[in-house]
């Protein structure tokens, strides 16, 4: 069973998108947003979504550190 990390992705226009993806598939997508235009097929753990990508302002990835107390660092 693969690993999956969670990921928001921001677009253009303030929309986001979060989802839980393969570590592969997040290399591939850094990959081609490098490229900076055209679509992407991004296969997330429950779907395949398609990307714009020359509307993605951001990607974040979500640490899976466990964080205990308020302000936690």
């Amino acid at each position: 069973m693969a690993a999956f990390e969670k990921v928001t992705i921001g677009f253009a226009g303030g929309s986001v998108l979060a989802a839980r993806v393969a570590a592969g598939e997040l290399e591939a997508l850094a990959g081609a947003l490098g490229g900076g235009s055209g679509w992407h097929v991004l296969n997330c753990e429950d779907g395949t979504v398609r990307l714009d990508l020359a509307q993605v302002a951001y990607v974040r990835v979500d640490s899976d550190e466990p964080r205990v107390g308020f302000g936690a660092a």
